[in-house]
């Protein structure tokens, strides 16, 4: 489920921007239930090729009247990827974003659809988030931990679980989010590494 809360806010989440520097440059970015474009604007103006999918026809157009994007950076699909087939079967996307949305039954997909190197950089609310606001319902909301253990396959580089007040009384939430990177693997299942061992080993930046 996909809150109005996201819609609402006009700024990139601040997680996101933090992460983004993880994805390889003008790598294609996946942003799922899109909504208005937030992150979109953002990408863009880095020359991210983008992949769109929201199941807001007025949310898709509204991000096309907005961002003259040309034609080879920029795909939005308007779908319910809830009921519906996934609209990007097959495809793999250099990162996938994804902000202040839940549905359980997606995330395999989700992680299927990061290409070797690619980066899962994800924020939604989590459980306690019901004693200050919404959603409040469990469907909608992480248990503790539970992005690690989606992504247990993955190279955690940040995690975070916890209550963020905001600056204002409205903002308050309780979060949980993830940076986290598909590395290439060898046939033992560790990350690969060749000869040049020590060019090689991936470096994740901490900002």
């Amino acid at each position: 489920m996909k809150t109005d809360l996201s819609h609402s806010l006009e700024l990139p989440s601040a997680w996101i921007q933090r992460w983004a520097h993880l994805i390889k440059p003008q790598g294609v970015v996946l942003d799922v239930a899109c909504g208005r474009g937030r992150h979109a604007r953002w990408f863009y103006e880095r020359n991210h090729a983008l992949a769109m999918v929201d199941i807001s026809q007025n949310a898709i157009d509204s991000i096309a009247g907005t961002i003259p994007f040309p034609g080879d950076r920029y795909e939005a699909v308007v779908a319910d990827i809830e009921n519906g087939p996934w609209p990007f079967a097959g495809r793999q996307f250099d990162a996938v974003v994804v902000t202040n949305y839940l549905w359980r039954a997606l995330m395999p997909t989700l992680l299927a659809s990061l290409a070797p190197s690619g980066v899962l950089i994800y924020e939604t609310f989590t459980q306690g988030n019901e004693t200050v606001g919404k959603p409040s319902r469990p469907d909608f909301l992480l248990r503790t931990g539970e992005l690690l253990e989606v992504c247990r396959g993955l190279r955690i580089v940040a995690f975070e679980d916890g209550f963020h007040a905001g600056p204002e009384r409205h903002s308050a939430r309780f979060v949980q989010r993830i940076a986290a990177v598909r590395e290439t693997v060898c046939a033992s299942g560790l990350p690969e590494l060749h000869s040049t061992q020590a060019i090689n080993v991936p470096r994740y930046g901490l900002p």
